[in-house]
């Protein structure tokens, strides 16, 4: 046997994926951005070009970005829920280095996810996209843990009434952040911070009142 033949095969050296170049990657988050503000404003069915003007950049380099507009919402939708798991993991740390500040972090969570629109979300959750999309469940699953590890803390801390679910959370959320399309409903914009401290009031301990029906989970609210 020749000394070539009998010569290790060289080992295959793994293909390196280039990484996304700074430009580009500020591109991506203009557009994922335009497009959160357009569906509040417009709803889902902005055209891409609109989406694309908002951002600044050519009709091409979206569709270079996100293949179609499902894609395009897909990221949208995970860009607010990565956002308000932000925000709940932020009030967690808050409440366990004071658990007297326990609802004082819920409320400051609830205004924050109020101020990232997402009952916006609402609307394409129920019909454009494939639900059981491996991204969108994982961020489902930290958001989900994330509301509720803030609620426990303000519930262990005695300052949450024990008869709320996370589920009445996100209807409250929900219905408050979700503007009807067109610029005109715009206005009521200025009126769900203060409706949400009402409602936030509404959740302290010693309830002054007996609630109807029983508290909302999130199964529920997904069933439904």
């Amino acid at each position: 046997m020749s000394a070539a033949a009998s010569a290790p095969t060289p080992a295959k050296q793994p293909r390196r994926v280039p990484k996304p170049r700074a430009d580009a990657l500020r591109n991506r988050e203009r557009i994922v951005a335009a497009a959160r503000e357009m569906i509040v404003e417009y709803g889902a069915e902005v055209p891409m070009d609109e989406i694309a003007r908002r951002a600044g950049v050519g009709n091409a380099t979206v569709y270079r970005h996100f293949a179609d507009r499902t894609e395009l919402l897909r990221h949208v939708v995970l860009s607010v829920m990565d956002s308000v798991t932000e925000h709940a993991e932020r009030a967690i740390a808050v409440a366990d280095a004071d658990p007297e500040a326990s609802f004082s972090a819920l409320r400051t969570f609830v205004h924050a996810a109020a101020d990232e629109r997402i009952g916006a979300l609402c609307p394409m959750l129920s019909a454009v996209f494939d639900l059981q999309h491996p991204d969108l469940l994982a961020a489902r699953d930290r958001l989900d843990a994330g509301t509720e590890g803030v609620m426990a803390r303000a519930r262990s801390a005695g300052q949450l009434r024990a008869d709320i679910a996370v589920g009445d959370l996100m209807v409250a959320l929900s219905q408050l952040t979700r503007p009807l399309p067109g610029t005109g409903c715009m206005e009521a914009d200025r009126f769900v911070h203060r409706h949400l401290q009402v409602f936030l009031d509404g959740l302290m301990a010693p309830a002054r009142s007996e609630l109807p029906g029983t508290a909302a989970t999130l199964e529920d609210l997904r069933q439904g």
